[in-house]
């Protein structure tokens, strides 16, 4: 079976709840708080979770909070591929998530911001392989290039998925120029979507990427509760998506992007691969935490229930 190489940044997040930001200069009392790994780490438990096996390929770091992602790693199943840390510790995400399901993230870098050619090939990319790309890579200086050379030189019968998340806001840097032409799935929301291509609506976001992007790929952009659109060689669907209480939004994109590989290394075709990827990520926004993706079983029980046909 294939496996997914996941070559983006597994960090710490301080997740806590409230009603509210504070504004500039103000305070506001948290819900609730604790730990947990995030980041590209929520895309990989879902994948796992889904049955698809994962590797991680990006650094971990010394410390508190290498450990700790370390440890969530292992206990989900992910094979670290980097074995050794680096010198210092994995960085943190302080994310935020108010009253209305909405969440704010401060970011600090740390191990995981850095990787190098021998990192990455420590594990062997083999046919079919899905190599999972995350647009905050291309921003560390520390890792961009070598990932950018790694991916480039990948045979074409492994697939690349790329997530350009919040950052990546136009196809126009060196960097993207050289990754367009070798993405063959693309995985964002709306926004993103939105802000990359310039477009105003969602329709023409789709119609833009296909310009940038090779005549075959596969593009998916998720419209929140109302599930995703795909689009394939010209063809475009809508899927729609499952009616549930939301009560926090944090990683229900990341449990749609694994679920969505997981299904299409499986076989599925992109409809089915969406429809899973749709009832997992309204699973998702159900519990709070950054990685609420459900198994594949709580998975199916939901798409029978008689809400989710």
């Amino acid at each position: 079976m294939p496996k997914m190489l996941h070559t983006g940044q597994v960090i710490i997040d301080l997740v806590m709840a409230v009603e509210k930001l504070p504004q500039v200069g103000g305070d506001v009392l948290a819900q609730s708080a604790g730990f947990e790994a995030g980041g590209g780490f929520n895309v990989m438990a879902a994948a796992v979770r889904n049955g698809l096996p994962v590797v991680y390929l990006g650094r971990h770091g010394t410390g508190r909070f290498g450990d700790l992602a370390r440890q969530a790693m292992n206990d989900e199943g992910i094979h670290i591929g980097i074995q050794t840390p680096a010198p210092r510790d994995t960085g943190i995400c302080v994310a935020l998530t108010d009253a209305s399901a909405e969440r704010s993230f401060i970011s600090y870098i740390g191990a995981e911001g850095e990787v190098t050619a021998e990192d990455l090939n420590s594990v062997a990319a083999e046919v079919g392989d899905y190599v999972y790309l995350s647009g905050y890579s291309l921003l560390h200086e520390g890792k961009a290039q070598a990932l950018l050379d790694w991916t480039l030189a990948l045979a074409d019968t492994i697939n690349v998925v790329f997530d350009p998340g919040p950052l990546v806001e136009s196809p126009d840097s060196p960097l993207m120029q050289a990754l367009l032409p070798r993405i063959n799935v693309w995985t964002s929301n709306s926004v993103e979507a939105l802000r990359f291509t310039g477009a105003e609506e969602i329709a023409s976001a789709l119609d833009r990427l296909s310009e940038h992007l090779p005549k075959d790929v596969l593009i998916v952009v998720r419209d929140g509760p109302q599930g995703c659109w795909i689009q394939q060689q010209g063809e475009r669907r809508h899927v729609p998506g499952f009616a549930v209480k939301a009560l926090d939004s944090n990683g229900a994109g990341d449990a749609h992007a694994g679920v969505f590989v997981a299904g299409l290394a499986q076989g599925l075709n992109a409809h089915e691969a969406a429809r899973r990827a749709n009832a997992a990520a309204a699973l998702a926004v159900t519990r709070w935490g950054p990685a609420t993706s459900p198994g594949a079983a709580e998975v199916d029980a939901f798409i029978r229930e008689p809400f989710g046909d």
